[in-house]
């Protein structure tokens, strides 16, 4: 089908048998052999009990329009078609019964709009007939008006910071967009206007992620802490950004605080988060039928679980499991990071550090927060004396999907438990193996509890090593599936040895392909491959892992951290993924991948891991193609309209945009949501390059979700960024005086990490005296 610039329907044509841009109320649909299917159920009274249509179209007031589709019927009925508002009153400002039968014919009705609105719809109204019937629909399209622009992100300045900032002695990096063939100057200005710092840029032509030719810049040699830098090249200048230590202090915080909203079954207390407080969800509260008492799906089982609290996992209000097995274990390493580590601040994470309900009961505050899903967790375990008892059940949610907004206390839909995984057992098995060891010394009767459900876990899963979540299971919740559980067998083993020491678990990680196999997936740690959990466990936290073993851990850790270190390298925007890396939350992909590095740091104190850690965080804080920060609340230009069902603001002013420190998914050229396609792809199949598929927008499911599993990530690498920078200082100079009475031959100069190096004329010495213990 030829596209009219002036085209409003997307996926008219359902190629590839998609169905993307298109609902159905009432009635479920399908694309076949390049046309829309839609079975519709009889007894529905009225034509708009069951519809099918699209949404965001836009419309002019006096333009023309013509609407054309084709269309059959399993047999004679008349459907009504609508051109009309999507929201309420629903004014319509075309209409038109429309008779169909078994054979498929075009139909075109033109007509002049009276609306003037981005929220129009095409609707085709199915409902009113006794019995059930099948509708087949293609080449929908409505032309008129003016021709759609194509989107054009407005990305500001072409030189490119990290908008919060840089460490005083960290790496201080930009990337310019510039088709200049040679070196620019720039300048790096206080607040004040005084240049601070200047030099060139080094070209370094095509980055194949964003499609443009850019240059980078090195200005880590400007250490003084400031307010309000900016850099400045040729007539232009940057985001304002700082100079501190403290950088990242508050986004430890605020990434962790993430948490506590996103709570099931508590009331969110306006004192503890102010314009964020909401009535308990799913705890029996009409219109809420709660989570207290939760049946199994048809056919899984014949009983309920009271599985209430948790976290609920992202924008929808599904909990899951395997995710929230993943965000737990991250959130409870973030702590344990304090025991073992070589450069930390424990009382960043201690009782009092964190708004929560918890505050004051000589807890940690992490590690209370961390409990709310841990609890849910064990609540997801199957009891003694029922069919595959120990095993835990995959995931709780909704029947089918509600819409947006939709708080959780106002969440009419039944809920179900789904059935039990091998993969949700396992991840409940080594994150309360985990936290069998954590929670010891403040309560032990619930570290016990963990450790026996752990051990319960690990010898079901081994029961029943191949139940997996079914990739079809999608209605109302996301299906998480997976049907190599191998990882997770070897992350459950290593978190029960790690505590435990007992020989079983060690033999069998010995066992298992990742005993020696590389445990680092490309995506890093991600709750599909958590391999590497359990091996950065190994190589981090004291154990009866034999002495060699560990150094072999430790090896494979830092073996990983460089082959990212390698991509931020070659990457001119110094991100962790080459061209063909970025998927669905990618930023989360940036984030486990410096999990990894800062790890290597900790166990090496070799400065390129630190160094590594905080050019990756840059990306994500405004160096990048769109000159965007991917948290909220952070920099000059950052994303706030997150795909949620409660930070809803850009859909209801009434609710509010997404918390401080919230991270958006980030770039995805898989481009899966309508909205995202609309925008980004248009009427062309050709995908922009990867580091503009990205829309701050609600409805962008596909690029702009919050998660558990990625603020996670977040949180861990912004406290490894406080701890780094809480003991941050700015070198001293070496030489705080002229040296005089030295020969000519004698040269003294600073190298990489302000190491001195001396070249002396022969028979001469040096004695090096060391003035302060910093490295």
């Amino acid at each position: 089908m030829t596209t009219d610039p002036r085209e409003k329907v997307f996926n008219g044509g359902f190629d590839n048998n998609d169905t993307g841009g298109w609902f159905a109320a009432g009635a479920d649909m399908s694309a076949v052999g390049g046309k829309l299917q839609v079975q519709v159920p009889g007894g529905r009274r009225q034509p708009y009990d069951v519809i099918v249509g699209q949404n965001d179209i836009r419309l002019e007031r006096d333009a023309q329009y013509t609407i054309s589709f084709t269309a059959s019927a399993g047999r004679p009925v008349t459907i009504r078609t609508q051109v009309q508002l999507s929201d309420e009153p629903y004014t319509a400002t075309w209409s038109q019964n429309v008779g169909l039968d078994p054979s498929l014919k075009q139909y075109r009705y033109s007509f002049t709009s009276n609306l003037d609105t981005d929220r129009g719809q095409v609707s085709f109204q199915l409902g009113g007939s006794d019995a059930a019937w099948t509708c087949t629909l293609d080449d929908v399209s409505l032309v008129g008006g003016t021709a759609a622009q194509p989107y054009r992100p407005d990305t500001g300045s072409p030189i490119r910071v990290n908008q919060v900032g840089y460490l005083p002695s960290g790496p201080k990096h930009a990337t310019v967009v510039s088709d200049a063939q040679g070196p620019l100057s720039w300048q790096v200005a206080t607040s004040t206007g005084a240049v601070a710092a200047s030099g060139h840029s080094t070209p370094r032509g095509l980055d194949a992620s964003s499609g443009q030719q850019v240059h980078t810049i090195d200005f880590s040699s400007l250490s003084t802490p400031g307010t309000g830098y900016t850099l400045r090249l040729d007539g232009q200048r940057s985001y304002p950004f700082d100079i501190a230590g403290s950088l990242y202090e508050r986004l430890r915080r605020d990434a962790l605080h993430f948490f506590y909203l996103q709570r099931s079954g508590i009331a969110i207390d306006n004192a503890l988060a102010p314009g964020y407080s909401r009535p308990a969800g799913h705890v029996g509260v009409p219109p809420n039928q709660g989570d207290t008492s939760v049946p199994c799906q048809p056919g899984v089982g014949d009983y309920t679980l009271d599985v209430h609290g948790g976290w609920y996992d992202a924008g929808d209000q599904g909990k899951y499991v395997v995710n929230g097995g993943i965000a737990t274990a991250q959130l409870l390493s973030q702590y344990e990071r304090t025991k073992t580590a070589r450069m930390v601040t424990s009382a960043a994470l201690d009782d009092g550090s964190l708004s929560i309900p918890e505050h004051g009961n000589h807890v940690p505050d992490i590690l209370d927060e961390a409990r709310w899903e841990l609890e849910f967790l064990l609540r997801m375990q199957i009891p003694a004396g029922k069919p595959n008892a120990g095993m835990a059940h995959h995931k709780v949610h909704d029947r089918a999907w509600t819409g947006l907004p939709c708080l959780p206390d106002q969440d009419p839909q039944p809920r179900e438990l789904h059935p039990p995984s091998t993969a949700a057992t396992l991840n409940l098995a080594a994150t309360a193996a985990q936290a069998a060891r954590l929670y010891g010394p403040f309560d032990t009767a619930f570290a016990d509890r963990c450790l026996a459900a752990a051990r319960t876990a690990w010898k079901a899963a081994q029961d029943h090593p191949g139940m997996f979540a079914r990739p079809d299971d999608s209605n109302g919740g996301g299906p998480y599936d997976d049907t190599d559980v191998r990882d997770e067998f070897y992350w459950s083993a290593a978190e029960l040895f790690i505590t435990t020491g007992e020989q079983p678990y060690l033999d069998a990680l010995r066992s298992s392909p990742y005993w020696t196999g590389d445990a680092f997936h490309d995506t890093g740690p991600d709750w599909k491959f958590v391999a590497a959990l359990g091996r950065i466990d190994l190589a981090t936290v004291p154990s009866k892992l034999p002495d060699g073993d560990r150094d072999a851990a430790r090896a494979s850790v830092s073996a990983a951290a460089d082959r990212y270190l390698k991509t931020i390298q070659d990457q001119a925007y110094g991100v962790p993924l080459g061209e063909n890396d970025y998927t669905w939350g990618s930023n989360s992909i940036i984030l486990n991948k410096l999990v990894v590095i800062a790890t290597a740091f900790d166990l090496t104190g070799e400065r390129r891991y630190r160094d590594g850690v905080l050019e990756g965080l840059d990306f994500i804080l405004g160096r990048n193609a769109l000159n965007q920060s991917y948290v909220t609340g952070y920099g000059s230009h950052f994303s706030h309209n997150q795909h949620s069902r409660m930070y809803a603001h850009e859909l209801d002013p009434n609710l509010p945009q997404p918390p401080l420190g919230s991270v958006a998914g980030g770039p995805n050229p898989g481009l899966e949501d309508p909205k995202a396609q609309k925008a980004l792809l248009g009427t062309t199949t050709e995908r922009p390059k990867p580091q503009f598929c990205y829309l701050d927008d609600i409805q962008s499911w596909s690029t702009n979700e919050v998660a558990i599993n990625w603020n996670s990530a977040l949180s861990w690498v912004a406290s490894f960024a406080a701890d780094v920078g809480a003991h941050d200082t700015p070198p001293a100079p070496v030489i705080a005086a002229p040296l005089t009475g030295l020969p000519d031959d004698v040269v003294i100069t600073m190298g990489e990490d302000h190491q001195v190096n001396v070249v002396l004329p022969p028979g001469w010495s040096v004695l090096v005296q060391a003035s302060t213990g910093a490295r």
